[in-house]
């Protein structure tokens, strides 16, 4: 890899960590809104959650990681949403739902702290898929 290619790429992780992390708030205001102010089981909420936040964060990534890419193809967007959520939707929702009760009832960590643990370990892989898949 050349030495401007790794810098895009570093600087595109940036973009895709800052989106991710506005994305945590999201998710995180979400799930404590369903699971502690509406009383909802904190599976439910969690995928609600998640959802929330594969939403915020495509929109942002179209518009600030990737508009350099995405800009080119506008028509398409609808395109790279199925596949948004067909990569990062089914690792944030499926990694979420796998882990939370690892985390939750084996670990006995709070809920909140367990899905911020969820996040991360999701992260690398949703970078990686979105770079490739859905906006490469």
């Amino acid at each position: 890899m050349r030495i401007c290619d790794f810098k895009a790429l570093a600087l595109r992780w940036l973009k895709f960590n800052a989106v991710g992390l506005l994305g945590v708030g999201v998710q995180l205001a979400a799930l404590a809104a369903l699971a502690s102010g509406l009383r909802m089981d904190y599976l439910p909420a969690t995928a609600v959650a998640v959802e929330a936040a594969i939403l915020h964060n495509f929109w942002w990534h179209e518009r600030y990681t990737w508009a350099d890419r995405t800009q080119a193809a506008a028509g398409r967007w609808v395109r790279r949403l199925a596949y948004f959520h067909a990569t990062n939707g089914v690792i944030s929702l499926g990694g979420n739902l796998l882990l939370m009760p690892i985390f939750v009832h084996a670990l006995r960590l709070p809920v909140l702290l367990a899905n911020l643990a969820s996040i991360a370990i999701c992260s690398l892989v949703n970078f990686a898929a979105s770079e490739e898949l859905v906006f490469g």
